[in-house]
């Protein structure tokens, strides 16, 4: 809680027990005794605002700010108060008002530092750089600390960052702390290596890498003391940018001699070496060859360079990897070159096949490998990967017809084969009945390697995981072949390795995505919190669960996951505002850009994008016009037709796709151009989708007009604006929805473990997108009837049509919903997750019907009453009723019955769903093992409950939406 003050002081002692109540959580009690204690003493500030932290607490917003705003009205200056109000700003995500708070304050006592400087963090919460500029002057005027001055120049470097005007940035930010830190050079007060890093900054963003290296290798280089090797980082990231490469190259060698496993020099080396040889440098006849010392310029030197560094790691005591992956390196660049025949470095094969004799133990081994497989031929991949099977110790035991590893150092070899066989696409090229065999071996040697870890704790995983995993694989291979059981074994397989293995990520991602394909939510929410996703991974893997949650029906799940992602990127802005004060504070001033860059890559997250506006819209389809109406949801959304908030210029992926393990080869495995195709569908995608939103969120404003034929009355009202906005938002949709047609003509094939395809192909394909469009063109047809009134027979017979043309697309896409979930074909379980998604898209489309509906009988009603005033003045027993209230009569009475039948649908298929005895399935793979066969009805019963869950819940939100209908009786 705040800072307590000194000791003595009695207002501390009479406020302690309000600041416990606050501590503990007990709301309710502080706001009792700040009542209390006002009553006694009316002018203690500091009660006033902790029972104003204590009404916030307790959702009385209103009254909490009130209450603050009285005492920052007297511009309190001791400490209880400045402290507790920042607090309860801080809470009610007000960080600007702490500023104005601070500013009173150091009026009135000019001379405080600790007043000043809060001011100056209070400025930083807000990114007020030119002002942090002058507040930190100000400080350094009070107290010349080097601090304080620093604080004032890295607002300069701040200010240059955000100015939008790069020449502005150069030719006078940046200038400017440059001489600002000159002048503390020039009278030697530098003090801290912040202080250099900071000067060296300035001197990298004006590109005087020059003057920048000259700082490095002078004097003040030596205080950058904190990170290892960081002078010579600095020199080298300048050597590169003035493209002295001899300097590269004596750098990087040097720093090789110290140490030849560090591998970021070894490719400095190389780069510079074949820089030199292209620009046919040689070294000046009596000079050193340059400012580092001595330079290789030839191939010959760099091939005796390497042979020397692992003659010299062969008499280390410790193992390293570097040199010899170094000279693979020397051998691709070469052959890159078309040169490599000429030094005779060795034979990768045979160099590979003595890394794996002396590292194959290693989890690395594959890895460092995986790199340089290319060097290969392809016809030697069958012979290169027997001969590394022949150096394994196996030995064939009685039980097992197969030869297996005796300790955990073969079991690590022999994964590492396997895997490379995998990569070399030795295991794709297998027929099914190799295939299953291969299943069948590598599940063995799983279970047989569950033996070295029995002691293994929870935490920990199994050292034979990989070849479940790999089981998999094959398997997934198998199902996209047409093998419908193989994603059944898929499942089975990984469930089992999960209960042996409960920590792996790797198997709960798979299960995941595998659970998703066939349609099944209700499992993946749970494999998906016991990933327990940390901070950032909400943007990076949320995708697995926000993709899926909704599309597949389980509309409560969608929701909280939607929650779990927005909290973690509005808590986002709050907690870098608190990294950047914190790296002032600490002088980690290169920081501080990092951590604005990293705030603004989350605010421009493609994710963060699509979650706001799949809650939006998953917010309106569960509450609008049931619980509470559509201008009350969209009021309490803010949101507006007009206002578009997705910055569509600078949207970044931040999806991480490679978060599965993958052993396939480059060709099978997920491209550049597969990212570039999946994030251009997603932006179609969302786009349709925030149009979508932002047309809904435009019904409430046309609400009826009073005078329909005074056209300039309703310009003034600015409703015929909004029917603009209506319209412009309509043609954007069918722009967008031509160009992502335009898109899916390409059929686009991702790799299985690639990114997910969005709901674009089936939006399409099941014609929600044609009805869905043609609600918000009838809507412009109702707008213009209301203005122009019902002596219009063209557009009352307009609307006719389009309400039947309605009711007959609504009932075609009700058509593609029909069929069986799940099905029982030749022994083995189909899903049907598409007709999942159709019925998830026709709740989506007749609750848009609704809302129009609504729009509709808002616009007619009126109508009506005054027909029937005329009536009765003309006591005619018949005024002739205009078509256009039967056409709505017969539309809304159509709706209801097609809805009916949809509700009558769904209970059958949870009627088949619960009488589906999975436990009759003749598990007739002869294959399975009893202890398999307990999985596979584990996830057989998972992937029914899960489909009985979804149509439960789209059962429940229709008879709601049945309810609305009966509701729209002119």
């Amino acid at each position: 809680m705040a800072a307590r003050g000194h000791v003595q002081d009695p207002n501390d002692r009479r406020l302690r027990p309000i600041y416990d109540y606050l501590d503990n959580g007990n709301n309710k009690m502080a706001i009792q005794q700040a009542d209390k204690l006002l009553k006694k003493h009316k002018d203690l500030h500091c009660a006033k605002v902790l029972k104003a932290i204590g009404l916030q607490r307790t959702g009385k917003q209103d009254e909490a700010y009130t209450l603050a705003q009285e005492v920052a009205a007297l511009e309190p200056t001791d400490d209880n108060s400045l402290q507790a109000l920042t607090i309860l700003y801080r809470e009610m995500h007000r960080p600007e008002l702490v500023t104005k708070l601070y500013e009173a304050a150091v009026k009135k006592v000019p001379n405080s530092e600790e007043y000043h400087s809060h001011l100056f963090m209070a400025y930083a919460r807000v990114g007020e750089y030119k002002k942090m500029q002058q507040a930190g002057m100000a400080l350094y005027k009070i107290v010349p600390k080097n601090p304080y001055y620093f604080w004032s120049v890295m607002s300069l470097i701040m200010q240059s960052i955000s100015a939008q005007d790069e020449n502005l940035s150069k030719t006078m930010f940046l200038p400017l702390a440059e001489r600002m830190v000159e002048k503390m050079v020039k009278e030697d007060k530098i003090e801290a290596e912040a202080e250099v890093e900071l000067y060296y900054m300035i001197l990298e963003r004006l590109e005087k890498y020059k003057e920048a290296l000259d700082v490095v290798r002078g004097k003040l280089g030596e205080k950058l003391t904190s990170e290892l090797q960081s002078r010579e980082n600095k020199c080298m990231a300048m050597y590169k940018k003035l493209c002295r490469w001899p300097e590269c190259n004596a750098l990087s060698r040097r720093l090789l001699l110290k140490n030849s496993d560090d591998w970021q020099f070894y490719i400095t080396y190389f780069d510079s070496v074949f820089q030199l040889i292209d620009e046919s440098w040689t070294p000046p006849p009596e000079e050193e060859h340059s400012l580092e010392g001595e330079v290789h310029y030839t191939v010959e030197q760099a091939v005796k360079f390497i042979e020397e560094r692992i003659t010299e790691e062969s008499k280390s005591s410790r193992p390293l990897r570097g040199p010899y992956l170094a000279k693979l390196e020397l051998i691709r660049r070469l052959r890159y070159r078309g040169c490599n025949d000429e030094y005779k470095l060795g034979d990768p094969e045979e160099l590979m096949f003595q890394y794996f004799r002396k590292f194959g133990d290693k989890p690395c081994c594959f890895t460092d490998l995986k790199v340089f497989v290319d060097l290969l031929p392809s016809s030697q991949y069958i012979k290169f990967i027997s001969q590394l099977l022949e150096v394994i110790p196996l030995s064939a035991t009685a039980e097992s017809e197969i030869a297996l590893p005796a300790d955990i150092k073969a079991l690590q070899q022999h994964l590492c084969v396997v895997q490379l066989s995998r990569l070399l696409g030795i295991y794709h090229a297998m027929d099914k009945k190799q295939k299953l065999t291969v299943v069948r071996e590598l599940m063995l040697r799983y279970r047989h390697g569950l033996e070295f870890g029995k002691s293994c704790l929870k935490t920990e995983l199994q050292f034979s995981d990989y070849y479940c995993l790999l089981a998999v694989h094959l398997l997934l291979d198998l199902w996209l072949e047409g093998e419908e059981s193989a994603v059944w074994q898929c499942l089975t397989l990984l469930e089992e390795g999960l209960s042996h293995s409960p920590s792996n990520a790797q198997f709960k991602l798979l299960l995941i995505r595998i659970y998703c394909r066939l349609g099944a939510f209700e499992p993946v929410a749970e494999l998906y919190s016991s990933l327990d996703a940390k901070h950032i991974q909400h943007d990076t893997i949320g995708y697995l669960l926000t993709r899926y949650a909704e599309s597949l029906g389980h509309y409560a799940a969608a929701s909280q996951s939607c929650n779990f992602a927005l909290r973690f990127f509005h808590s986002n802005q709050k907690d870098t505002s608190e990294y950047i004060i914190q790296a002032y504070k600490y002088g980690a001033f290169e920081k501080i850009p990092e951590f604005i860059a990293f705030r603004n890559r989350l605010n421009s997250s493609l994710h963060f994008a699509q979650v706001r506006t799949e809650r939006m819209l998953l917010d309106l389809l569960l509450e609008a016009n049931i619980s509470t109406s559509l201008e009350e949801s969209i009021k309490s959304m803010s949101l507006s037709p007009e206002e578009d908030d997705i910055p569509w210029k600078d949207l970044r992926d931040n999806r991480d796709l490679t978060v599965l393990f993958n052993w396939d080869p480059k060709d099978r495995d997920i491209s550049e151009e597969h990212r570039k195709l999946s994030l251009e569908e997603e932006t179609m995608w969302l786009r349709i989708r925030s149009l979508t939103l932002r047309l809904v969120s435009g019904l409430p404003t046309l609400s009826h007009t009073i005078q329909p034929k005074n056209s300039e009355k309703t310009a003034e009202n600015g409703v015929s604006s909004k029917i603009d906005t209506i319209r412009s938002l309509l043609q954007q949709l069918e722009a967008a929805v031509d160009s992502g047609k335009k898109f899916l003509e390409q059929n686009i094939q991702y790799p299985v473990l690639g990114p997910p395809p969005t709901r674009m192909a089936g939006f399409f394909s099941n014609g929600s997108c044609q009805c869905q469009t043609s609600l918000f063109y009838l809507v412009s047809d109702i707008y213009e009837l209301d203005t122009n009134g019902l002596d219009s027979a063209e557009i009352q017979e307009r609307i006719g049509n389009s309400f039947k043309s309605l009711v007959d697309r609504l009932t075609d896409l009700f058509n593609k919903c029909k069929g069986d979930l799940i099905e029982v074909r030749d022994g083995t379980l189909k899903t049907h997750p598409n007709l999942l998604e159709n019925l998830v898209f026709f709740v989506e489309t007749i609750s848009i019907a609704l809302w129009v509906s609504s729009y509709c009988d808002s616009v007619l009603r009126p109508f009506k009453s005054n027909l029937q005033k005329k009536k009765k003045k003309k006591k005619e027993s018949s005024v002739a009723m205009p078509p256009v209230f039967t056409h709505f009569l017969d539309y809304v009475t159509e709706l209801q019955t097609l809805t009916s039948n949809v509700i009558d649908h769904i209970k059958g298929l949870e009627i088949i769903l619960t009488a589906l005895k999975l436990e009759d399935l003749s598990l007739k793979d002869a294959l399975l093992l009893q202890e398999e066969k307990k999985f596979t009805k584990t996830v057989q019963g998972k992937v029914q409950s899960s489909y009985h869950h979804s149509v439960q819940e789209i059962g429940e939100l229709l008879k709601k939406r049945l309810d609305t209908i009966k509701k729209l009786k002119i």
